[in-house]
């Protein structure tokens, strides 16, 4: 079974969209880090090793900034499919 040619135009696009997705995750990585850092851990560090508050802290910090990002995700596309909807009736 042959593969599909992807034309270079759509190679392009890819290749676009794939950068994109790559710097969108590492800025979510980079603000996650942040926020999680600057709640959970002292800024005077008095151990080399992470206490287990501070462990447990990150944990839950880590679980609910990506679980804001995944509903924010899925109400984003959620909208943006019904503007979609919305623009195939308007154009019909």
């Amino acid at each position: 079974m042959a593969m599909p040619q992807i034309s270079s135009a759509d190679q392009a696009k890819l290749q676009l969209m794939q950068e994109m997705e790559i710097e969108m995750m590492s800025d979510l990585y980079n603000r996650m880090t942040n926020a999680c850092h600057k709640k959970c851990i002292p800024p005077r560090y008095s151990e080399s090793e992470l206490g287990k508050g501070e462990m447990v802290c990150i944990d839950r910090c880590v679980a609910k900034y990506l679980d804001i990002h995944e509903k924010i995700g899925k109400k984003l596309t959620a909208m943006s499919m019904q503007d979609e909807e919305l623009m195939k009736k308007m154009s019909s």
